[in-house]
């Protein structure tokens, strides 16, 4: 048998040295002694350094039982080498390779600055050959569904698309640029006008956007458009390649998905991604505290404001230190505090139990042993932080989730959101969303109370993806822009090309994009999505093992006609 790879350990035992040889597949271990390896090999193999590259030569052969190693999936054996062939020398490795049980990883930081070395590790090798599944399995799934696979421009034209885009200059153009797409949505619906009924695309995006754990400027979504379809019809085919996608990675999940109104899952769960794995839904709790003359509630209770809040079923166990943290969690998400009563028995406790009989908890759902946690204001103040509320609920307490895998769809979003320092209409998602059909009459009078065709896939908390159905409608189209503020000349300057040819006749289409970085790293059961991406960007939007971004030359400015100016110019 001949071998190739890495040796991730070197063990010398009594004349004999074992290496454990590492590729892709796993390791296995090699021996060279006495009576099948001549001495100048045992001798070369006892210098050979950790992550030096090998060719190795020999006979597979059995270990001895007291030897053998069921934690391996070669454990049984052992490769009696022949010949050894050292082909890459390795310096002594900036960071660990191997690790023993227990070790800490080095810091993120360092492990991006020699990823090359990180990426040897085991477990993100197994993310990466997931991740390739994932994206075969994708592909099959939707080419059986008569999708076809069409790649669409890089270098595009900047479109408003809900973050800014990165630019790109024209050096034959002089002051003239291209956008990296933020998404292909223009141009998958300019395919459905083209006759193309349905199409997809592994697509490569860009958006010029604060980093966290979950977000990164280059991402990839799987991206479909169709024809003649409604939003039945998207849903269907975005959950046959979510199951296809779970199956690939060992999970059987079932279909069709429970639905949600956007105005439900703001109700009971105050998101619009609720992880309905738990229970601790939110309740309306006005009409019922109102009586009680709860000083807390009392003075807020104007303009709309609710008593809000949700009870913990079991929630006696929390402690005072655990409920004053939960009280900074609403405070931190922007609610005026959080009051708790504590039911045990008939006994009442908590900085509002004075106000409380056991029946009038009865009366909120709150039993023996449970605790009630409320909040007071209007729902944009309460939702956010009852979420977070909820969330680390579930997260002290531990509850049994009542399934693994949580699958729902959230649909009938507002079309508009009111911007938050000017009132003004702006896109919930993007321009390109159908209205509502019972609601575009409303376009013209009150356009806050109209709901889109759009939709979004769920998973135990985690947004996969949204899609819509379009606007195909060129009158319609052009009164959403007036709405964002676009006067006639600037839509026919950004977007007359895609109002042409919806003038050309367009059939009527909708899509959906799944994120799929963020789908494989919850398939790997990744804490982030660098680590399922093989060159990852860090938070501060910078690569640390090529040193971008970096400044450009002089001369390569001068040929695009750019001059940068410092910051404090």
């Amino acid at each position: 048998m001949r071998l190739g790879g890495w040796v991730h350990r070197r063990r010398d035992l009594g004349g004999i040295v074992f290496l454990d040889l590492r590729d892709r597949d796993g390791l296995v271990q090699v021996a060279l002694g006495p009576g099948w390896a001549a001495p100048d090999l045992v001798s070369r193999a006892q210098t050979v350094g950790t992550e030096t590259v090998v060719l190795v030569e020999g006979e597979v052969t059995a270990r001895p039982p007291a030897m053998r190693n069921a934690e391996l999936a070669t454990g049984d054996v052992e490769v009696h080498a022949t010949v050894l062939e050292i082909v890459g020398p390795a310096e002594t490795p900036a960071i660990p390779v191997a690790r023993g049980k227990g070790e800490e990883l080095p810091a993120e930081e360092l492990r991006l600055k020699y990823r090359h070395l990180d990426l040897r590790r085991p477990e993100l090798q197994a993310n990466l050959i997931l991740r390739h599944r994932l994206l075969q399995r994708a592909r099959r799934a939707l080419s059986e569904l008569d999708f076809l696979e069409i790649e669409t421009p890089i270098l595009s034209k900047p479109t408003p698309e809900g973050a800014r885009d990165y630019l790109v200059p024209s050096r034959v153009h002089p002051g003239e640029f291209y956008a990296l797409p933020q998404s292909p949505q223009i141009y998958k619906q300019l395919l459905m006008v083209s006759g193309f009924d349905r199409y997809f695309q592994i697509a490569r995006c860009f958006r010029d956007e604060d980093l966290r754990y979950d977000r990164q400027p280059e991402f990839s979504q799987i991206d479909i458009e169709a024809s003649f379809v409604g939003q039945e019809d998207v849903m269907g085919f975005v959950e046959t390649v979510l199951v296809a996608l779970w199956d690939e990675a060992g999970h059987r999940i079932g279909r069709p998905f429970p639905r949600l109104t956007w105005r439900e899952a703001m109700e009971r769960f105050g998101t619009d991604k609720p992880d309905l794995r738990f229970e601790f839904t939110i309740a309306d709790w006005t009409a019922q505290v109102r009586p009680l003359a709860v000083p807390f509630f009392q003075g807020a209770l104007t303009n709309g404001a609710r008593v809000r809040g949700i009870a913990v079923k079991g929630g006696g166990t929390l402690s005072r230190k655990d409920v004053d943290q939960l009280a900074e969690t609403a405070k931190t998400h922007g609610a005026p505090g959080l009051a708790w009563v504590k039911r045990q028995g008939e006994q009442v406790s908590g900085s509002v139990g004075k106000h409380f009989t056991a029946e009038a908890l009865g009366r909120l759902g709150v039993g023996d042993g449970d605790v009630a946690l409320m909040t007071v204001g209007p729902d944009r103040v309460t939702s956010p932080a009852l979420d977070k509320v909820r969330q680390e609920v579930i997260r002290r307490l531990a509850p049994a989730p009542k399934s693994a895998h949580a699958f729902c769809w959230v649909v009938d979003f507002p079309l508009f959101e009111p911007d938050p320092e000017t009132g003004k209409p702006v896109f919930a998602h993007h321009p390109f969303t159908a209205p509502h059909p019972e609601d575009v009459r409303k376009l013209d009078t009150d356009p806050f109370a109209c709901r889109a065709l759009h939709y979004d896939a769920v998973y135990n908390g985690n947004e996969l993806g949204s899609g819509s159905i379009r606007i195909t409608d060129p009158a319609i189209q052009r009164k959403v822009f007036a709405h964002l503020g676009l006067s006639p000349a600037d839509v026919d300057a950004r977007f007359g090309f895609l109002l042409t040819a919806l003038a050309a006749g367009a059939p009527p289409h909708g899509g959906f994009a799944v994120g799929f970085d963020r789908t494989a790293m919850l398939l790997a059961g990744a804490g982030s999505l660098r680590d399922v991406i093989a060159f990852p960007k860090t938070t501060a939007a910078r690569a640390l093992f090529e040193g971008a971004p970096a400044p450009a030359r002089t001369e390569d400015l001068a040929a695009l006609h750019i001059k940068v100016v410092p910051p404090h110019e």
